[in-house]
């Protein structure tokens, strides 16, 4: 098994409040006080349409069914590939699970010099908080690393969402510690399928990040 190297942050960042509201949606509290919501919160915007039209097609009931199931695959993953970059023992029990990781291992291989996993953040520039899956090198060069999990292949255009969440974590990284990242990994484990990577820049999507945060904050503060 491969033993990943942890180089850690340049700068000390600060724990923070994490706070759920019923509905579901997120901010983290600053230790300055400042209530930003999370970068997933804004982006719930993207596509919201699309989600209320499959909730009625396939019905509320079933609809829960699938995102409760989906949400707990992604967690468990994250969970097992936060353990193994850490250099963990991962005893896989759920033959399921150990599919989705194997599917992935390999691409993992390519991650070294982590500075940080699961790392909660936030930005004062864009006012928005977040927590990142992963900050490494990724075949030698520093990125934005994101896991997700999915029952079926995607396509680029329909993940723009994934980007600017990264974007934003580049963004937040920067501004707390003074190391620039402009790359973007996604690497998404597809359910009986073989899995993608996805590469970006983040300053191609910095600009649509910010009009969803504008939207957010306009509907918010109505």
């Amino acid at each position: 098994m491969k033993q990943f190297n942890h180089v850690g942050t340049k700068k000390p960042i600060p724990k923070l409040e994490r706070v759920t509201r019923p509905d579901g949606t997120r901010y983290y509290v600053t230790p300055e006080g400042n209530k930003y919501p999370s970068v997933t919160t804004i982006l719930s915007l993207h596509n919201k349409e699309g989600l209320i039209e499959w909730r009625k097609k396939v019905g509320e009931a079933e609809a829960n069914r699938i995102s409760k199931a989906a949400a707990g695959r992604g967690t468990r993953l994250h969970n097992i590939v936060e353990k193994y970059i850490n250099n963990e023992d991962c005893d896989i029990q759920n033959p399921f699970d150990l599919k989705n990781f194997l599917s992935i291992q390999p691409i993992l291989e390519n991650i070294d010099n982590v500075h940080c996993q699961e790392q909660q953040m936030y930005s004062n520039h864009l006012r928005l908080s977040g927590t990142v899956d992963c900050i490494g090198e990724y075949k030698g060069k520093l990125a934005v690393i994101d896991f997700k999990t999915s029952s079926r292949r995607k396509e680029k255009d329909h993940i723009h969402s994934y980007f600017m969440q990264c974007a934003a974590y580049s963004i937040m990284y920067e501004e707390m510690t003074g190391v620039p990242i402009n790359r973007l990994v996604i690497i998404i484990s597809v359910e009986n399928d073989y899995p993608q990577v996805f590469f970006e820049k983040r300053d191609n999507w910095v600009k649509y990040l910010l009009l969803y945060r504008n939207e957010y904050e306009r509907l918010t503060s109505a």
